[in-house]
């Protein structure tokens, strides 16, 4: 090739890549915010708790014809429904809504209600004269904190939640899928754990895209602030008084010594968009997304985990952006969200929260 095609060429790309450059930093350093998920248009989020014991559910519900869907799924223990239909290789492109529940496999029962509720408005993928409600859900495991194992999300708690869904600012802490969450159980010791629950949050850009993210955190690691390296929630020290570290105990534990148990655990979130996006897509930005998610909660997507993704975009947005930039994002937002669980949450069960050990990021008092 003749040097002056080859200098237009890398001319030309490095142009390319100084707008491309330029676009991710912007996106990095976008403020923020604390209304969460229901900053993307379109977005509502409903909840309902329990009150025999600390569970429940989380319903984010897609106004109109529903959004992309798409789904990363890293935990080794998932409890989950309909995360096949959202492969882009299978048909049904749109979702109506997803359920964020406790309660373990038994807690999938509140996606049934909320089929109940989008098939009272006639929402739903249209077949055979009716309408098909397209619902994926992902559990966490809560089963027995403070209080009785057969106390459980239902049909009726999703139903309840999809009820109360709003455009408001969506409750975080002990409420939800959050109510009976819990973190730092490395060493499966349940006493040595802390409480977190639901978080939220969002970035919206000058030229109209928004990104948010919700998330229960139920995790067998400590939550990170990923600002600065701190250690939020997660296991305490054998006296109960003060932060562990995940890491450092992972270090101790002996090859034949208790660990996390399958399935004991999990951390479940859902990143919403309103930029137009394939499905394809969507499943990209669900897995980077999942990148918060891991720079957030150490160690992640354990044996323990069944740590779980999904990825809505609504298409509202005219402009056209690509999917790093959206997935860079979600992956921001995402990760903020974790945090924001452990901040918002309260000591319950017997198991203290960040505010009652005093280990809140600054930025949040």
């Amino acid at each position: 090739m003749p040097m002056s095609k080859v200098a237009r060429s890398v001319g030309i790309g490095a142009v390319v890549l100084g707008i491309a450059t330029t676009i991710f930093l912007h996106a990095q350093r976008a403020p923020v915010t604390h209304k969460g998920l229901t900053d993307v248009p379109g977005i509502r989020v409903g909840q309902h708790t329990l009150t025999e014991r600390p569970t429940g559910c989380t319903v984010v519900l897609v106004e109109g014809e529903g959004a992309v869907g798409g789904v990363s799924q890293r935990g080794a223990a998932p409890g989950t429904r309909e995360t096949d239909l959202l492969d882009p290789l299978n048909m049904v492109e749109r979702v109506n809504a997803i359920v964020l529940t406790g309660g373990s496999a038994y807690g999938l029962d509140a996606a049934q209600g909320v089929v109940r509720y989008l098939e009272e408005k006639k929402i739903g993928y249209p077949i055979a004269g009716t309408v098909v409600p397209i619902v994926p859900a992902a559990v966490l495991m809560d089963l027995g904190f403070g209080g009785s194992s057969t106390i459980r999300p239902t049909a009726d708690c999703g139903y309840r939640a999809a009820t109360a869904a709003s455009a408001g600012a969506v409750a975080e802490g002990n409420v939800g899928a959050g109510a009976g969450a819990t973190v730092g159980k490395i060493t499966g010791d349940r006493s040595r754990a802390m409480k977190a629950g639901i978080g939220t949050a969002s970035v919206s850009l000058p030229y109209g895209l928004v990104v948010g993210a919700i998330v229960a955190v139920n995790a067998v690691g400590d939550v990170i602030d990923p600002s600065t390296g701190a250690i939020v929630a997660g296991v305490r020290s054998e006296d109960g008084k003060r932060l562990g570290d995940a890491r450092a105990v992972l270090r101790s534990l002996k090859p034949t010594g208790s660990g996390p148990r399958a399935g004991e655990h999990t951390t479940i979130a859902v990143v919403a968009t309103n930029a137009r996006l394939t499905k394809a897509d969507v499943n990209r930005v669900a897995l980077m997304a999942d990148d918060g998610l891991a720079r957030a909660i150490n160690p992640a997507h354990t044996i323990g985990d069944g740590d779980t993704v999904f990825a809505l975009a609504t298409g509202t947005l005219q402009e056209r952006v690509d999917v790093t930039t959206v997935g860079s994002i979600a992956a921001e937002v995402l990760a903020e969200a974790i945090v924001r669980a452990a901040v918002q949450a309260t000591g319950s069960g017997g198991l203290p929260s960040a505010r009652d050990l005093g280990t809140v990021p600054t930025r949040f008092k």
